[in-house]
């Protein structure tokens, strides 16, 4: 039974968190993890630029460029998710 409660806590001190993209041998994901990061790193900078327009540390041009950025960023991440969804869908709807 020690051995059993050692290795576990081994896997649980080594798993990673959900929001963290494995990396995948052959590459495989990394586009997408890629991604993912950069669409965070958009939203971070339109949440800062915003946080700094409120304190008056950034000019209007700034916040508006932001935001602009940041619009995009979300339209085009809700754009894929409907055509992940959409592609589901018409994968369920093949006959077997």
């Amino acid at each position: 039974m020690d051995i059993k409660s050692s290795l576990a806590a081994q896997q649980y001190a080594a798993t990673r968190p959900a929001t963290a993209p494995k990396a995948q041998p052959d590459g495989k994901g990394a586009d997408f993890g890629k991604l993912a990061g950069d669409f965070a790193v958009t939203i971070q900078q339109g949440e800062q630029t915003a946080l700094a327009a409120m304190t008056g540390d950034a000019d209007p041009h700034a916040l508006v460029q932001a935001l602009a950025q940041t619009e995009l960023a979300v339209e085009t991440a809700v754009t894929v998710r409907d055509k992940v969804v959409e592609a589901y869908q018409e994968i369920l709807r093949m006959p077997v």
